[in-house]
């Protein structure tokens, strides 16, 4: 879909969001039709199960205004995928606040080839631990983790309250000494992970 497209499949949305459960816009460019989905995102009405983002060449700007919207009306999302794509600090900013918010029930959230940095991870490890219970999958490939966020990530996963079954943690730069106190982590709290990608470890 072009822009105006999709701006205008999202401006129909808005008259009638109520039954929506799964929207998926991957690959198509949603920059001049964001006003009108983040409009979707925040009616109360709208009972979004599942969005998928994935690829939608979104700027700095409309990540951070996507991500915004969803902190709005955050405990109907149970799935959501915004990879291949640029949070920038504020996007990062606003996903965070989302995750920390007790009323968000996320189960699964893929940030694959976000351009993640390790400021960045540190931001959002932190919001996933004040809020751990309802995650059961989490990608985080190809993102510089770095040492902070790291460290976070074993926090969450020590927690007994996490609950995560699947973790992808491909092309992260993660060094030996990471990795040991990642398996670390996951040795004080074994009996949900039921699968963990760590391939391309340095």
């Amino acid at each position: 879909m072009t822009d105006e497209v999709c701006s205008a499949v999202t401006s129909a949305l808005k008259s009638n969001p109520s039954h929506l459960r799964e929207l998926n816009l991957s690959r198509n460019q949603i920059n001049t039709g964001v006003n009108h989905l983040c409009d979707v995102l925040k009616d109360s009405h709208c009972k979004l199960e599942r969005l998928k983002l994935s690829d939608c060449q979104m700027t700095d700007e409309v990540c951070s205004a996507v991500t915004s919207a969803l902190k709005s009306n955050p405990s109907h999302l149970r799935e959501l995928e915004l990879s291949w794509n640029k949070l920038g600090d504020s996007g990062v900013k606003h996903l965070s606040d989302l995750l920390m918010n007790t009323q968000c029930k996320l189960e699964k959230l893929d940030l694959c080839r976000c351009s993640i940095t390790e400021k960045q991870c540190l931001i959002l490890t932190s919001a996933l631990k004040s809020n751990p219970s309802h995650l059961r999958e989490l990608d985080l490939t190809w993102n510089k983790l770095g040492d902070s966020g790291v460290k976070n990530l074993s926090d969450l996963l020590m927690n007994t309250q996490c609950k995560l079954e699947k973790l992808d943690l491909c092309r992260c730069s993660i060094t030996e000494k990471q990795c040991l106190i990642l398996t670390s982590a996951l040795k004080s709290n074994p009996s949900h992970l039921r699968e963990l990608n760590l391939s391309g470890i340095k």
